[in-house]
Order: structure tokens, then C-alpha cells, then sequence
């Protein structure tokens, strides 16, 4: 089976990709929107993702990380405790899910976003068309691309 490519967002003040540099694997979980989910749930492990800085200045993206756990139940759902409890969601059916990631590499800087929406290249990547998607997926040129980008 081919290689995906994703990209998942965090904002830096929860968690950046320096946390997951010193951390080298956490849950992504607290995903409460059902397109990202199943996309985390399509994810399968050895997947390249590119992880993004959001509600940052500049927003971009920060490095790469890797799935290496695939979709399971994401345990917040069930925590009435939690900000992203969901009384709606049952045990035997769970309803939210979430993978696991490790640390790849960090960029010097982080790739801003608008040098991606420049980039004529990028111009049907989901993050350009959908910018507020938390989870999306990415093609493999587009991947490359940004690396390239980055890398520059």
C-alpha cells in the first residue's frame, strides 16, 4: 500500500513541534470535527505528516512527523471531566478517534502560509482551498513541494 500524506494542525501554545521533538511520539486527540476525523481514521502508519503551526504569527508549517499508531477511540470523548467531552458518544461506538505521532524533523524556520498560497505549485492543496480543516489530507507532490519550500 502507497505512502500517505497529511497535515495536522496545533497551535504552538498547546503544543508545537518542539513539544514533540522533546515528547518524540503523543495521541492526537480533542479532533471534533468529523471530516479531519476520518481522515485521521484513513491514516495508517508510516504516513508523513506535515505539522502546522496555527494561531501563530506567521501561521505555517513547522516539521514532519509520523504516524505510528492508527485510528483508536480518542479516551477524551468519554471524560466527563474533559473540555472535549461528548455525552453523545458511547464506548461501544465510539464516535471521536484519534492516532498517534512521532517527531521526523523541525524546520529552521517555520513555511509560512502565505509563502504556500504563493506558491503556484500549491494552488489546489487543501490547505489553500480549506485553510481551516485541521486534518487534511495532502498529495505527495504537494508534500515534496513544501519540504522543498522549507528546506530552501
Amino acid at each position: 500500500m502507497a505512502k500517505s500524506y497529511w497535515l495536522m494542525k496545533s497551535e504552538p501554545a498547546v503544543y508545537s513541534i518542539d513539544d514533540l521533538a522533546r515528547d518524540g511520539t503523543t495521541y492526537w486527540d480533542s479532533i471534533r470535527n468529523y471530516q479531519a476525523r476520518n481522515n485521521m481514521r484513513a491514516m495508517a502508519v508510516g504516513d508523513e505528516v506535515l505539522f502546522y503551526h496555527s494561531q501563530s504569527s506567521p501561521p505555517g508549517v513547522a516539521g514532519i512527523a509520523r504516524v505510528v499508531r492508527e485510528a483508536y477511540p480518542d479516551h477524551t470523548q468519554f471524560d466527563a471531566t474533559h473540555k472535549y467531552f461528548d455525552p453523545k458518544s458511547d464506548e461501544a461506538k465510539p464516535r471521536w478517534w484519534m492516532v498517534d505521532v512521532e517527531f521526523v524533523s523541525a524546520f529552521d524556520e517555520v513555511l509560512p502560509l502565505r509563502a504556500i498560497k504563493a506558491d503556484p505549485a500549491l494552488g489546489e492543496m487543501v490547505l489553500v482551498r480549506n485553510s481551516r480543516l485541521s486534518v487534511q489530507p495532502v498529495a505527495a507532490d504537494e508534500f515534496q513541494r513544501v519540504v522543498a519550500l522549507a528546506n530552501a
